[in-house]
């Protein structure tokens, strides 16, 4: 007999669907069952969907590319229904896809398969039988599997690590049915590897051991060949892989899956899941896990490989900063490295300490323009030829002036045809040479911000220095040096402009974020050992009546405290936090283009002895600098740093008056002699009752006499200034000059 006939007599048709062409042939049986003419027939794709109902369609046709991708039997109940949407009749659905490969005129074609199958109608729904037993896939249940396939998908594309992709799926909760446990296996060469498992008493993970890739086991036979497994019970299991039962079996579960990890084309590994209970694999449930193991591999290769960057990164990075942390007798250093510029972890930003064939260190900090991988690597060997220029014993000026001729000849345009390509960058630099013996820095600048001082009692000014253009801009560039002294307990801050700017923040704004960090964590003072405590201080004003009260007096007057410094580490932490973290928050500026740079940052502090100083005190605050005859913009950079460092001076009227006295004081040297002036201010005493000394010395022996301007000179009027101003002043003569001077004397809160 025919299997046409037997088909017939069994009231079973049968059907082809081309999914290449799309067309759908029927029987005679099939045509009938689906509402056509008892005869044969080969229909369109959109004609033979148009015989059933759309949902079922849908629903078919997913059930079908599980089938595909699984190389299984596809089965599926579906609603014929008639012209006017009436059903007609239920029926079951069973093909089999046969991958079309030996057609030469299909090569090619994506996805190409015909699927052969039969249909063959649902008797009746009995009474008490639900419809939903006899499909018992719904409009609710899809609607909440899509649900949850959204949420599985959102949560496995925002895992970062691989451990974290593995706690989402085993979190999973999948509508209808949740696996109790989870294995990950990888492919390590020829061998199969467990990446992770979950829900297995902890340490039991030998069902997962390394095992071959040939080997008799569901997750090997997965990766070799691509296609799903599915165990609904522990007889399937054992009867299949009974080499692999044996451990197995032991896991208190009944059914179990393994899937494909599928990235790309290519197997990176397989999914485990098992359950406590039995589970038939419907196609539904197939569908699901099918789904989930394509999310899960994609996440599970997008970590590997954010972890494989971050990793090169890293190393990188740490190939690119000193190996240790430095250690400079009579100097505590803390450095940072932040790289959040671009999102490579990899920046332009470096910094680096060298040791020089003088004994004294160099410390360098540099930002080379961009945040991509060009600017890293000509950081790299920008950083290199800074190094070697310096230890070739050369002064600040001379390397930056050869590391600026580098940089140059490094980017230059290339040759003819290149010049599309040409990416011409400069570079940031700030150069110090540190003797810590003497204190003195020898500064170098290069474009880059001026460095910051914190004075022993807590006081930031920023430290303005004498610089040139970036390196790399003009290869011919002279690098001025400005010598600074760093009094023991002091602390210099050299950074890039991510630590000044980051957060919205102009120059102005961002240096006071950071002045803000540096008060907050100033140097606290405690009693001195084998000192006596400091009593509290008379609660009554005038002489003390009492002898007890003479004895504390006396006590308070001879006590002694120690200034003991900050912590640099945490220093430098809380300058990162400031920027980066939730302090950062409230801290946002009013430049919102300027959101996030990378970081670099180098502190150094000058040792010293304990410092002890009398109840109530504070360290003196000095300060100097030098304004050359070239440079008279620089006197506005002075007043700032008097302003600066007398920020919490009682009364602001003597702040300006002190100001306007420098200025005269400042510019009389640049108009009246040929030399430079050399200024040091000095703030000591008690708050509320302190002294501010400003000297300004010169190289000329002519003292300066009172002259009687008219009512329209523009000069003539600084002595006068300092009459009426200042409490005390005066001029020194020297040996090779002179030195003008003034001092004023704090005034208490009632003005005293």
């Amino acid at each position: 007999m025919r299997t046409e006939d037997l088909l017939a007599a069994i009231a079973t048709g049968l059907w082809r669907w081309d999914s290449v062409s799309g067309a759908v042939s029927y029987d005679a049986e099939a045509a009938r069952l689906v509402g056509l003419p008892a005869e044969p027939v080969t229909l369109p794709e959109s004609a033979a969907r148009a015989c059933f109902h759309p949902v079922d369609w849908v629903e078919i046709k997913s059930i079908v590319n599980l089938a595909v991708a699984e190389g299984t039997l596809a089965e599926a109940r579906v609603r014929v229904v008639d012209e006017k949407g009436r059903v007609l009749r239920t029926v079951r659905s069973r093909c089999r896809p046969v991958v079309q490969d030996g057609d030469p005129g299909r090569r090619g074609a994506e996805n190409g398969y015909d699927l052969v199958g039969t249909l063959q109608e649902v008797p009746e729904t009995l009474p008490g039988t639900s419809a939903a037993t006899l499909r018992p896939v719904t409009g609710d249940w899809r609607r909440g599997r899509e649900a949850f396939l959204l949420d599985a998908g959102r949560a496995l594309a925002e895992a970062p690590s691989t451990a974290e992709v593995l706690r989402v799926a085993a979190g999973l909760s999948m509508p209808g049915f949740s696996p109790d446990g989870l294995a990950v296996f990888g492919v390590r060469g020829d061998r199969v590897s467990l990446i992770g498992h979950h829900g297995d008493p902890v340490g039991d993970d030998r069902p997962f051991a390394d095992q071959p890739l040939d080997a008799d086991c569901p997750a090997a036979e997965v990766i070799r060949t691509g296609r799903a497994i599915y165990l609904p019970g522990p007889e399937v299991y054992r009867e299949r892989f009974p080499g692999s039962w044996a451990r197995a079996g032991t896991a208190g579960r009944r059914a179990w899956a393994f899937l494909p990890l599928i990235d790309a084309g290519r197997t990176i590994g397989a999914w485990m899941a098992s359950f406590a209970h039995p589970v038939s694999f419907s196609p539904d449930e197939r569908s699901v896990l099918t789904t989930v193991a394509r999310m899960l591999a994609q996440a599970l290769s997008r970590a590997s490989l954010q972890e494989t960057e971050r990793e090169l990164t890293d190393g990188l990075q740490r190939s690119m900063l000193p190996a240790d942390k430095p250690d400079i007798p009579g100097l505590t250093v803390a450095a940072r490295y932040v790289p959040t510029g671009g999102g490579l972890q990899v920046g332009g930003d470096w910094y680096d300490v060298i040791g020089l064939p003088s004994g004294r260190t160099a410390l360098v900090i540099g930002d080379v323009q961009g945040h991509d991988v060009r600017a890293a690597g000509i950081m790299g060997q920008l950083r290199i030829a800074v190094r070697a220029y310096a230890s070739e014993g050369h002064h600040p000026d001379a390397v930056l002036s050869r590391a600026s001729r580098f940089l140059a000849g490094l980017t230059e345009p290339p040759g003819a045809g290149g010049e599309a390509a040409y990416d011409p960058r400069f570079a940031t630099c700030l150069y110090i040479e540190v003797d810590p013996v003497a204190g003195t820095l020898d500064i170098a600048r290069a474009g880059h911000p001026d460095p910051a001082v914190r004075l022993a009692d807590g006081t930031m000014m920023i430290r303005p220095t004498a610089g040139g253009l970036p390196l790399g801009v003009d290869p011919d560039t002279d690098y001025p040096t400005t010598r600074v002294v760093l009094e023991p307990g002091e602390t210099l801050l050299m950074c890039t402009d991510g630590l000044i700017e980051t957060g919205g923040h102009d120059v102005e704004t961002g240096w006071d974020r950071i002045r803000a960090v540096f008060e907050r964590t100033a140097p606290h003072t405690v009693a001195a050992p084998g000192a006596p405590d400091a009593p509290a201080a008379p609660d009554t004003l005038g002489a003390p009546d009492t002898p007890a009260a003479m004895a504390a007096a006396m006590a308070a007057m001879t006590a002694v405290t120690a200034v003991v410094p900050d912590d640099l580490d945490a220093l430098a932490e809380a300058l990162v936090q400031a920027v980066h973290g939730p302090p950062s928050h409230h801290t946002t500026g009013h430049l919102a283009d300027r959101r996030e740079d990378d970081i670099a940052l180098l502190l150094i502090r000058r040792d010293a002895e304990v410092c002890l100083v009398g109840p109530g005190s504070a360290p003196v605050r000095r300060t100097a600098a030098t304004v050359a005859q070239a440079e008279p913009e620089r006197i506005a950079e002075v007043r700032q740093q008097l302003r600066d460092m007398l920020h919490d001076w009682a009364d602001r009227d003597q702040v300006e008056s002190a100001v306007l006295m420098l200025s005269e004081m400042v510019t009389n040297v640049l108009v009246h002699t040929d030399g430079d002036a050399l200024l040091v201010a000095e703030v000591s005493g008690r708050p509320g009752s302190r002294r501010l000394r400003l000297d300004v010395a010169d190289g000329s022996d002519e003292l300066p006499h009172r002259r009687r301007p008219g009512e329209l000179a523009s000069s003539g009027r600084g002595l006068m200034l300092m009459e009426v101003l200042a409490d005390a002043w005066g001029v020194d003569p020297r040996g090779d000059g002179k030195c003008i001077w003034y001092e004023l004397y704090e005034a208490g809160p009632d003005g005293a």
